[in-house]
């Protein structure tokens, strides 16, 4: 009997199924896309990690044999521990350690170098990889904190598309509450009514779900291919990204919607429970209606109306919830992913472009070629990079990793003031990189910082971040050494038995010109410059195996483009015989931002293809909700009311249904962003050049527009009946 209850049901109520069936498939599609989308991207960037750093979590460098191997491996969260041939140089072995767990792998993993007697700071990590993961880097948490970020845009957005479909079946089966009253009034028990109610369910939505579930996955391939096409153009190099299957993600995106469908479907049941059969016949809605609660606000704002759109609103609540939910997640996710979008943005201009642009215009790196021989090639000598025409100044540099251990005389008193090294006091093994400069270069850098010129020497980069103030946007520098010492001892990393011994021409805390910075991963770096011809001499004995050169160009024509372009082309025909790579940087300022905006258009279609969901269930719901109230808008015309006055009332309901969530909302985005901001340290007023005001005004015009068309569709098809239809009493019909 109740088969054929819901087949007929179903078959003579076709508008409000495929409204159901609509709902269901639309919000699988798009959970299934939604899911399916950052699992790809994800995994692609995984995957790309991978392919250029390698698969660890961390990298221990040293004087490691096989009983400390050992040991690494025997470390009860060590899940592998190999020894990287690629990364090793003779007895200094780089060991590739993976944990099982990584949550708290920046603390792990100083001692496990200590246990193996490394230093601390002979450990690397992955930190790209890491993020994945949602580890955060205490040194640099922005890679970890924004993918954090975008996670929980990702679990909103999910809710939001979970409540279209329980918004369609809220009006879909509460305007059968009726219908029930009547079956229950004579026999039917909740079981028999929830079990009709489920079977309806099943069979409305077992397909949408499923179909949907397929075709989001295909939009998310096509996507993906649309965004290999469009990144393609812009980065030629680039890897393509294609769409990823985990069975989770379809498992998930079922599961949701099958949940939400479930608990929906007993909306009535659960309402019936709490009411007998004459008032479920009679219907409780109505009665709600005629609750009269005062609302000072709106009465003081819009007067009679006002007061009257306040109580209307206030008995039909339970009925909006879910809708204004849907709505209020929908605009908080799309207002986060504009935020966090323009931060990220934000962030990057600060800390890099705007940082290093006057630092360079090329850059050209040098594959396996060390500054020696290339400063001695017949080819290209250093003098012919500076004659090019449009060239104002060229840098020709290599680095080389060092240690050096320093003494608790050398260390400066600043820096033993703000809390020195701490621990024993016969000495610090401290990373000492090595930049060699070219000869032109060093001497030119000694006279601008009032060093003597000289080649047979060192200077000493001599600043060190005062690592208690946490701000790695603005670090505070401070004196690392007493400048009173005259000799620098420089050991092999790994080695530290094989020295040599330097002298130092000055000390400064004024780097050249280009782009590389120190003591951001190793705040207790010690840098030291010194010249090619010098290190020609000594290279053999701490340098390590592979050498890469970079050469670094202004240009005199900084602000044009094609000037740029021609000369990085020029460039690197007078360096054919050489395997290079290069790069200028207006062209990659905009292959960076074509990328970002890439990225936004990505997700702001996405925020707002979800938005308009959330509003077409606010939509569903409202025209359903105004076809409900005839007799009670019939009650206010037969009193006096005028048509004008029952418009005035819809555009104060539509004002506060729309702009509720709105003023919800905004404060919340305001909080979870400025906490954003605090955590990375993000000055304000940078971020407030790039809030993007414009696209949430739109999305607020279009919440606007949207809730006032909907009551406009359903006013004037109510305002078209007549008196006597309007009041008459649908109980008996």
């Amino acid at each position: 009997m109740w088969k054929d209850y819901s087949v007929s049901y179903i078959r003579k109520n076709r508008a409000s199924s495929a409204s159901v069936i609509a709902a269901a498939l639309l919000a699988a599609l798009l959970l299934s896309l939604l899911l399916s989308l950052l699992y790809s991207m994800w995994d692609y960037e995984r995957e790309r990690i991978l392919r250029e750093e390698g698969n660890f979590h961390a990298r221990l460098t040293g004087r490691i044999d096989e009983e400390e191997l050992t040991i690494l491996r025997g470390y009860g969260n060590v899940e592998s521990a190999e020894v990287n041939a690629e990364e090793s140089e003779g007895e200094n072995l780089a060991v590739d350690v993976r944990l099982k767990k990584t949550a708290d792998i920046y603390k792990e993993i100083p001692k496990l170098a200590e246990l193996i007697g490394l230093h601390a700071d002979q450990a690397v990590y992955n930190d790209a990889l890491l993020s994945l993961y949602l580890v955060r880097n205490p040194r640099n948490p922005d890679g970890a904190v924004i993918l954090a970020a975008f996670c929980a845009v990702t679990v909103f957005s999910c809710i939001s598309l979970i409540l279209v479909i329980h918004n369609a079946f809220a009006v879909f089966m509460n305007d059968r509450v009726h219908q029930f009253g009547i079956l229950s009034s004579i026999g039917a028990t909740p079981g028999q009514i929830r079990a009709c109610l489920l079977q309806e369910a099943g069979a409305l939505c077992t397909v949408p779900v499923l179909l949907g579930n397929l075709l989001g996955m295909a939009a998310a391939a096509a996507v993906l291919e649309g965004i290999n096409l469009y990144l393609n153009e812009i980065v030629p190099d680039r890897a393509a990204s294609h769409f990823s299957f985990h069975p989770l993600v379809p498992a998930a995106s079922i599961l949701c919607a099958a949940a939400t469908v479930w608990i929906s479907a007993l909306i009535p049941a659960r309402r019936l429970s709490r009411l007998t059969p004459l008032e479920a016949i009679r219907g409780k809605d109505s009665a709600g209606l005629k609750r009269k609660k005062s609302s000072p606000l709106l009465s003081f704002l819009f007067g009679v109306e006002g007061a009257l759109a306040g109580n209307a609103l206030r008995a039909q609540r339970r009925a909006l919830r879910a809708a204004a939910l849907s709505l209020t997640l929908s605009f908080l996710a799309f207002t986060l992913m504009e935020c966090l979008l323009s931060l990220s943005q934000a962030s990057t201009r600060v800390t890099y472009w705007d940082r290093y642009r006057n630092a360079w215009d090329i850059m050209i790196t040098v594959k396996d070629t060390d500054i020696a021989s290339f400063q001695e090639s017949p080819s290209c000598q250093p003098d012919s990079l500076r004659e090019a025409d449009g060239i104002s100044d060229v840098l020709i540099y290599q680095k080389e990793e060092a240690v050096r251990i320093l003494t608790e005389e050398e260390l400066g008193a600043e820096f033993m003031a703000a809390g020195g090294f701490g621990g024993k006091e016969s000495g610090w093994l401290v990373s000492a990189p090595v930049v060699v400069l070219d000869d032109v270069s060093f001497l030119s850098w000694c006279g601008q910082i009032g060093a003597p010129k000289r080649l047979d020497g060192a200077v000493v980069y001599n600043r060190v971040r005062d690592d208690t103030d946490p701000n790695f946007r603005k670090r505070n520098y401070i004196p690392y050494l007493n400048e009173g010492g005259d000799r620098a001892v420089l050991r092999k990393t790994g080695q530290e038995e094989v020295s040599v011994t330097l002298p130092v021409i000055a000390y400064t805390d004024e780097a050249p010109v280009f782009r590389e910075q120190f003591g951001v991963e190793d705040y207790h770096e010690l840098v030291h410059f010194i010249p090619a011809s010098l290190w020609e001499q000594i290279g053999r004995r701490i340098g390590g195996a592979e050498h890469e050169l970079y050469i670094r160009i202004l240009a005199q024509e900084r602000d044009s483009l094609e000037a740029l372009d021609a000369l990085e082309e020029e460039l690197c025909g007078l360096l054919s015989e050489y395997e290079t790579e290069s790069e200028n940087r207006i062209r990659a300022k905009l292959e960076s931002d074509r990328a970002f905006d890439a990225l936004m258009t990505i997700f702001g279609s996405f925020c707002v293809l979800l938005a308009l969901f959330g509003v077409s269930s606010i939509f569903l719901n409202t025209l359903s909700f105004v076809r409900q109230r005839r007799r009670e808008i019939a009650r206010y015309l037969s009193i006096g009311m005028t048509p004008e006055g029952v418009r005035k009332l819809f555009c104060v309901e539509a004002l506060v249904l729309a702009g509720r969530p709105a003023l919800i909302t905004l404060p919340l985005a305001a909080l979870i962003t400025g906490w954003f901001l605090k955590i990375t340290y993000m000055d304000v007023s940078v971020f407030m050049a790039e809030l993007p005001v414009f696209p949430i005004l739109a999305f607020f015009i279009a919440i606007f527009a949207s809730v006032g068309l909907a009551y406009y569709v359903g006013g004037r098809r109510l305002m078209r009946c007549s008196l006597a239809e309007m009041l008459r009493d649908e109980t008996v019909v």
